[in-house]
């Protein structure tokens, strides 16, 4: 396939806005998810770090939706004609808690388009940059990280993972089951058919399972960070690696850093390899 690369350059500096209100309803909702035990939220509650994805959400008609369940393409985000887009990573900044009842406002820009080739063939890597505020000020800064690739040829093997530590000093086991895959997409409206039909990931993307989302796995290392560390995260630097498929057992895991302001986090996969990294800064007393 060739692709234009010049064409697809030209969305760096496009740039949109959104507003919403820091609602109560998806926290309860997310909190539920998460199988949390948290009080009722309530107008002034602080939002959790890693939230902020409940709000701020696209909502378009059904009729302009992909044959993938995404937004059919060419909007703001670049209309990369390599068929899988996935979650790749990203990096994100907390400078001060966003609260129930928040009036809130998310400015995003494009601000990279990069051509790579990698063993499954070409990739676009996509980085979007937002900053939410509220009142007037910066709440949230983020780079989001999106890749675009080739479609997989039916019977091709998975890429080999890399072994992720054997022991954590934290840890959760989870499923990632049809019922929590289809909770998570109906709070951020996401109707990405990987993550609910089992038929199209199969038959069209060629995985053996449905895909574990991305930012749900960033939203668990950073609830790991919440059951086990009472101070909030500053920055968290994360990277997927390796697809995690609902029909495997999953670990979510950290170890504190010797100086104890920092938490190096990963999810594992039921072979034990990495499928998600992350460093977590933690606020100092």
């Amino acid at each position: 396939m060739t692709i234009e690369f010049d064409n697809l350059r030209q969305w760096v500096g496009r740039k949109e806005s959104r507003t919403d209100t820091i609602d109560a309803w998806p926290v309860a909702a997310l909190s539920a998810t998460l199988d949390r035990n948290d009080p009722e939220p309530k107008p002034g509650d602080a939002l959790p770090p890693g939230w902020h994805w409940l709000y701020f959400l696209e909502t378009k008609p059904a009729s302009e939706l992909g044959p993938d369940g995404h937004p059919r393409r060419g909007g703001f985000l670049p209309p990369v004609p390599l068929p899988r887009r996935m979650w790749a990573g990203g990096r994100i900044e907390f400078l001060r808690p966003l609260h129930i009842g928040d009036a809130v406002r998310r400015d995003s820009e494009i601000v990279s388009v990069e051509p790579k080739h990698g063993r499954s063939g070409d990739l676009v890597f996509v980085t979007v940059r937002h900053t939410v505020s509220a009142n007037g000020e910066a709440a949230v800064r983020e780079e989001h990280d999106i890749v675009y690739r080739e479609a997989a040829k039916p019977g091709e093997p998975a890429p080999m993972g890399k072994p992720a530590p054997a022991n954590a000093a934290w840890q959760r086991s989870l499923v990632g089951d049809p019922v929590l895959l289809f909770r998570y997409s109906a709070l951020i409206f996401n109707a990405h058919r990987i993550h609910y039909d089992l038929d199209y990931v199969r038959d069209e993307e060629h995985y053996p399972g449905l895909i574990v989302h991305g930012p749900l796995q960033t939203t668990l290392l950073l609830d790991l960070c919440r059951r086990h560390e009472p101070r909030p995260v500053q920055r968290l630097e994360y990277r997927a690696l390796h697809p995690v498929f609902h029909t495997e057992r999953f670990t979510v895991n950290g170890n504190p850093g010797a100086e104890g302001n920092s938490v190096d986090l990963w999810t594992a996969n039921a072979a034990g390899n990495y499928a998600m990294t992350g460093t977590a800064l933690i606020t100092a007393n």
